[in-house]
C-alpha cells in the first residue's frame, strides 16, 4: 500500500471524538493486487502443506514444524515487516495482517506467530546492530527460530513481577541468569529466545539467550486443552551463563519490550482470528448443506440460516475493524518500513485499537466455533469431525496477548490517560455530550442509504461518552480500581469502534458500487447495529446504576435514553439473505 493510498495520520482514540469519513478508512476492498497475489499464496501453502498434516502437527512432529517454518522463510514470509538489509521483505503491516489472517489454521498458527511476531520482533525493533545481524537472518530463513520467555508461575498478566534474576559477573562479560519461565510458545524446539530477567533483583531486562547456553534446559511439553500442534513448555535457568552483548534494548527498560511486543501481537492477533473464522464459516457451510434432516438440508432451516448470519456479520466487521486500524498505522507510517522504531512508534500510537481488536477477534472467533460445534450436532463433538479441533484451538485467543479482562481495562485506561495528558480532547467531548442532553430536540438522521444507522452510530459515541463521563466524575482517579465499571466502559467504546468500522466499511462499498451491488454488506451491518443497541443500554445502564442513585440516576437514564432511541428493523428477514448468499457460495462472502 503507498503512501499516497492512506489518509493523514491521526490520533490513537480520537475516532471516539470525531466524525471519520468513509474516505478516510482502509477496507479490505483496497487490497492491492500485490496483497491479494500474497494472500493466494499463504492460501496455497495452507491448502497444499498444512491441512494435510494436521494430524502429524498434533502428533506433535517438531522436524514438520520446523520444515514448514522454514518453507514460509524461502517464500519471504518469515520477514514481512524486517529491513530488507537483515533479508527480510520490508512490507507494509497490511500485509503482515494479510498472512496473519491466512496463516490462522490450527495451532502451526501459533508456531509461526511466536517465531516472527514475539520471537523476531524484539530483535528487529529493539537488537542493536550487531544483534540483528547476527540473528535476524537466519531467522528470517528459518534457520533459527525464535520464542519468547516472560511469563513465570507467579507472574503472568502482571508483567513487572518476574522473579528471574541475573547477576553480572565479576569480570562484567557475562550476567547469570537464575529463575523459571512457563507457557512458552515454540519451546522445545527453538533456538533462541528473548528472556526476561531484573538485573539484581531490580532492573526489568531482557536477554538474547540461545538454547545451548550452559545452564539452560526445557521441560516437558505441557498437554494443552487445544493448539496441540503447536509447542509450550516451562524453561529452566539455573545461573546461565549469557554474554553480556546479548542485552536487548536498554538495562532497565524490559518493561518497554514487553509492552510493546505485546501490542504488537495484539494487532495481528485479530487478524489471525479473522482468518480462522473464515475457515470455520466455510466448514460450517459444508456441514449444513450436506447434512440432511427430515428430508431436506439443512441449511435450508432458519435457526440454521440465523447462526451462519451471525457468524458472518461478526467476521465481517471483525475484518473492518482490523484493516481500518492496519491503514491508521500505515497513515503514520507514510512508507517507512525499513524503520523499526518508527514501526512501532505507529503500533502505539494505536495500542487502543490493538486491544479493542483483540477483544472483538477473539470473542467473535470464539462465537464462531460455538457455533460451528452447534451445526454440527452430536458430530461436532466428535474429535474426527473438524468442529472439535477448531472450538479446542480458538479458546486460546482471549488469554494470549493480554486477557481479555486485562484489555479490556487497558482500553479505558488508556484513553483516560491520553485525555488527561492532552493527547485527545475527550473530556471535553464528554462534557459537551453532558449538556446535549438539557437541550430541546433530537438528531435526525439525513437521506441517503445508511443515514439511520450512521445517526445511530453517532448516539452511540455520545452515549459512551456520557456514561464513561458520569464515572470519571464520579470516581476521578480512583476509577482504575473500580475494575467492572472500567471494563463496562470498555464494552461501550469497543462496540462503538465495530459499530463504526463496519458502517465506514459498507458506505464506502454503496459509493464505489452502489446499494445493489453492496446489500449483503449493507445487511451484515444493519444487522449488527441493530442487535448492538440493546447491548449497550444494558451495559450503559449497570454503569450508571453502579455510579449513581434516586433522582440522579433517573435524570441519567433519561439522557441514556435521549441518545438510543431508535426503531427495531426485521433482522429475521437480513439474516436469511445473508445466509441464502453464503450457502450459495460455499464460503463467508460480503
Amino acid at each position: 500500500m503507498d503512501a499516497k493510498e492512506v489518509a493523514a495520520p491521526v490520533a490513537g482514540g480520537s475516532w471516539l471524538i470525531s466524525e471519520t469519513e468513509p474516505r478516510d478508512v482502509f477496507t479490505p476492498e483496497d487490497f492491492t493486487e500485490e496483497h491479494r497475489l500474497i494472500g493466494q499464496t499463504v492460501r496455497d501453502f495452507v491448502e497444499r502443506e498444512i491441512v494435510p498434516n494436521l494430524n502429524r502437527l498434533e502428533d506433535k512432529d517438531w522436524a514438520l514444524s520446523r520444515k514448514l517454518l522454514r518453507k514460509l522463510g524461502d517464500l519471504g514470509f518469515l520477514g514481512v515487516n524486517v529491513p530488507a538489509a537483515y533479508g527480510g521483505a520490508e512490507l507494509d503491516q497490511v500485509t503482515s495482517l494479510i498472512v496473519a489472517a491466512e496463516l490462522s489454521l490450527g495451532g502451526f498458527s501459533v508456531s509461526y506467530g511466536a517465531h516472527v511476531g514475539i520471537g523476531i520482533g524484539p530483535i528487529a525493533y529493539f537488537g542493536n546492530e550487531a544483534q540483528k545481524k547476527r540473528y535476524l537472518p537466519r531467522m528470517v530463513r528459518g534457520e533459527l527460530i525464535g520464542a519468547y520467555a516472560l511469563t513465570e508461575p507467579t507472574a503472568g498478566s502482571d508483567a513487572m513481577s518476574i522473579r528471574t534474576r541475573a547477576v553480572l559477573s565479576p569480570d562484567g562479560k557475562h550476567y547469570h541468569l537464575t529463575g523459571a519461565k512457563q507457557f512458552i510458545s515454540n519451546a522445545t524446539f527453538a533456538d533462541v529466545f528473548n528472556v526476561f530477567a531484573k538485573i539484581d533483583g531490580e532492573k526489568h531486562t531482557c536477554f538474547i539467550v540461545e538454547r545451548d547456553t550452559p545452564g539452560f534446559s526445557v521441560g516437558e511439553e505441557e498437554h494443552k486443552m487445544g493448539i496441540r500442534s503447536s509447542s509450550t513448555a516451562s524453561l529452566y535457568l539455573e545461573n546461565a551463563s549469557v554474554p553480556a552483548e546479548n542485552v536487548l534494548g536498554e538495562i532497565g527498560q524490559g518493561h518497554k519490550i514487553a509492552f510493546n511486543i505485546l501490542n504488537v501481537g495484539r494487532f495481528k492477533l485479530a487478524a489471525g482470528c479473522v482468518g480462522a473464522a473464515k475457515y470455520v464459516i466455510r466448514e460450517a457451510v459444508r456441514y449444513a448443506k450436506e447434512r440432511h434432516q427430515f428430508g431436506k438440508p439443512i441449511a435450508d432451516f432458519g435457526v440454521i440460516k440465523h447462526k451462519l448470519a451471525e457468524m458472518a456479520i461478526r467476521t465481517y466487521v471483525a475484518e473492518s475493524m482490523v484493516y481500518r486500524t492496519g491503514g491508521l498505522v500505515e497513515g503514520t507510517l507514510q512508507g517507512l518500513h525499513g524503520d523499526p522504531a518508527e514501526s512501532m512508534r505507529a503500533l502505539e500510537e494505536y495500542a487502543v485499537e490493538c486491544a479493542i481488536n483483540k477483544v472483538y477477534g477473539s470473542e467473535a472467533l470464539d462465537y464462531a466455533v460455538d457455533e460451528n460445534v452447534q451445526i454440527f450436532g452430536g458430530y461436532g463433538f466428535i474429535e474426527e469431525y473438524p468442529a472439535a479441533r477448531a472450538y479446542r484451538d480458538a479458546r486460546i485467543n482471549r488469554l494470549f496477548e493480554g486477557t481479555n479482562e486485562i484489555n479490556r481495562l487497558l482500553t479505558t485506561g488508556m484513553l483516560l490517560r491520553r485525555a488527561q495528558r492532552g493527547r485527545i480532547d475527550l473530556i471535553p467531548a464528554a462534557l459537551a455530550v453532558a449538556r446535549e442532553i438539557t437541550e430541546p430536540g433530537v438528531s435526525e438522521p439525513s437521506d441517503g442509504p445508511l443515514a439511520e444507522e450512521k445517526r445511530l452510530v453517532g448516539m452511540v459515541k455520545k452515549a459512551a461518552l456520557f456514561t464513561a463521563g458520569v464515572a470519571v466524575q464520579k470516581y476521578l482517579e480512583q476509577i482504575e480500581h473500580e475494575q467492572e465499571v472500567m471494563a463496562a466502559i470498555a464494552d461501550l467504546i469497543i462496540e462503538a469502534f465495530a459499530m463504526e468500522s463496519g458502517l465506514l466499511r459498507t458506505q464506502r462499498a454503496v459509493e464505489r458500487d452502489g446499494a445493489e451491488r453492496a446489500g449483503m454488506k449493507v445487511a451484515m451491518v444493519r444487522t449488527y447495529i441493530n442487535d448492538a443497541l440493546p447491548r449497550i443500554d444494558a451495559t450503559a445502564r449497570t454503569v450508571l446504576a453502579a455510579v449513581e442513585e434516586g433522582d440522579t440516576l433517573r435524570t441519567e437514564l433519561a439522557g441514556l435514553r435521549r441518545f438510543l432511541r431508535y426503531t427495531p428493523i426485521n433482522t429475521v428477514l437480513l439474516r436469511r439473505k445473508i445466509a441464502d448468499a453464503m450457502i450459495a457460495q460455499g464460503r463467508y462472502t460480503t
